[in-house]
């Protein structure tokens, strides 16, 4: 009788066990596909199958089923709702909503834990302030008494309100500073029922390359870090630690991808959501706007405090958050060790995607990327790389001669060696014909002024050019 109750025992203590290995783990994932720089955390992982390769497939997790659900949001604050509500595991969005995730989750009695950098600038770039293309203003100086709207609470109100008071103005009185989504500032750039709309990625580059407006300020003008992440639930990241390691190695794996091939797969990215390859390009390719990093470098746990501190004074919370205990790079360590990479290497790196290209036109390797300017003509599957813009001016009037169509022509920024659309640029032509690239007019007037040479918006720089040829 002893003996039949010991077995019997152990039977159900082996049953218990067996159904606990073949749970099935509820993988719930929500993204922002239009916000491209999300793209190593969602897009990317999801559209090419990438998290299966990474799942834990052996210990506790021998005989679990896995059922991974995607979402897809146009910003985070529904997406953080859904994770409050359980509804999701994992989130993707930029440093000011991610700080909201985690008020929101202590407000309703849990935790969000801020586990990995997916893309950003150290410097601010990204976030911007355009004006409809008609518009006669060239500056944010000119903005003074004039309506600027903003998706309230987002990265690019942080960066509008330093950018206001760097000008020693008052946000209140100074400007008109109003709430609208990037949906709805589209079609008010379009038709001028707006004066000026400060945005986050992609949007202060999408709305300039779709030709209805024009960027006037760029983020790292306010000097304002500035990036894009990753969150997990804290107690799913305690329950399921390997689950969370084996996300962020899918991620490591999209960004390797994406630095490889970033033309590839910037027409995967415009399949899926609609904005333009080239634009993805802007931001993805080599030498991009921003830098596509995981790791989390102090400027961006500090982009996480400002957040705070400027939800605080909009009102949109009266709570603290301690960054020490939210941003947590356990596993994104962790996920480095486990993919064979050095996470400090890649902490100390600052360099944006390095560029390995001969010219187009001279066959020479380029050296020198300060003047560094490409040109991507539809249909081809790599952008031409070319040593000067006025080289790449030069081929592209030939390539247009030939009937070509040009999707983009790209051109480093003289002064902060951003990456620029060179139709939406300025100019300053020196005395020897060097053509030197600027956002901005007035930058590029004041470097003439200091170097000499003649200030000009990218038609009269290419009429110039044909006409000393």
């Amino acid at each position: 009788m002893i003996l039949r109750t010991t077995i019997a025992g152990l039977a159900l203590a082996i049953s218990s066990i067996t159904a606990a290995q073949a749970e099935t783990i509820r993988i719930a994932i929500g993204t922002q596909d239009t916000t491209i720089n999300c793209a190593a955390g969602g897009l990317l992982i999801r559209e090419l199958g990438l998290l299966d390769k990474y799942l834990p497939k052996d210990g506790k997790y021998q005989d679990a089923k896995y059922e991974i659900e995607w979402k897809n949001f146009t910003s985070g604050a529904p997406l953080t709702n859904e994770m409050v509500a359980g509804k999701l595991d994992f989130g993707a969005m930029a440093d000011f909503p991610g700080s909201f995730n985690g008020v929101a989750h202590i407000e309703a009695g849990k935790q969000s834990l801020f586990i990995s950098v997916l893309s950003g600038s150290t410097l601010g770039s990204g976030n911007g302030i355009v004006v409809p293309a008609s518009s006669s203003v060239q500056s944010l100086a000119e903005l003074k008494g004039k309506t600027i709207s903003v998706p309230f609470a987002s990265t690019a109100h942080g960066m509008l309100l330093r950018a206001v008071a760097a000008q020693g103005w008052d946000p209140e009185k100074d400007v008109r500073i109003i709430a609208q989504a990037p949906e709805i500032a589209g079609s008010a750039l379009r038709s001028n029922r707006i004066e000026a709309h400060a945005d986050f990625v992609p949007f202060a580059e999408l709305f300039p390359n779709r030709g209805f407006a024009r960027k006037i300020y760029d983020g790292s003008q306010a000097n304002a870090p500035t990036f894009h992440g990753a969150l997990v639930d804290a107690s799913y990241a305690k329950k399921y630690p390997e689950i969370v390691t084996a996300y962020l190695r899918a991620g490591i794996e999209a960004d390797q991808l994406l630095a490889a091939e970033p033309e590839k797969y910037s027409e995967l990215i415009e399949k899926v959501t609609g904005i333009e390859a080239e634009v993805n390009y802007l931001f993805h390719g080599p030498l991009g706007l921003q830098t596509r990093d995981l790791s989390w470098k102090p400027e961006y746990r500090q982009a996480v405090a400002t957040s705070i501190d400027t939800l605080k004074l909009l009102k949109r919370t009266d709570r603290d958050l301690d960054t020490a205990k939210f941003i947590d790079d356990q596993y994104i360590r962790a996920a480095f060790k486990a993919s064979g990479l050095d996470y400090n290497t890649q902490l100390a790196n600052y360099a944006a995607l390095p560029l390995k290209a001969n010219d187009a036109l001279t066959g020479k390797p380029i050296t020198d990327f300060k003047r560094l300017a490409q040109i991507w003509v539809r249909g081809e599957d790599k952008v031409r790389h070319y040593s000067s813009p006025e080289a790449a001016l030069g081929a592209l009037a030939s390539l247009e001669a030939e009937g070509k169509d040009i999707r983009a022509i790209y051109a480093q920024a003289a002064d902060s060696g951003i990456k620029l659309l060179a139709n939406q640029a300025w100019f300053v032509r020196d005395a020897k014909g060097q053509l030197s690239a600027f956002l901005l007019k007035d930058q590029a007037l004041a470097y003439a002024q200091q170097h000499g040479g003649t200030a000009l918006d990218f038609v009269s720089a290419n009429q110039q050019l044909l006409a000393s040829r």
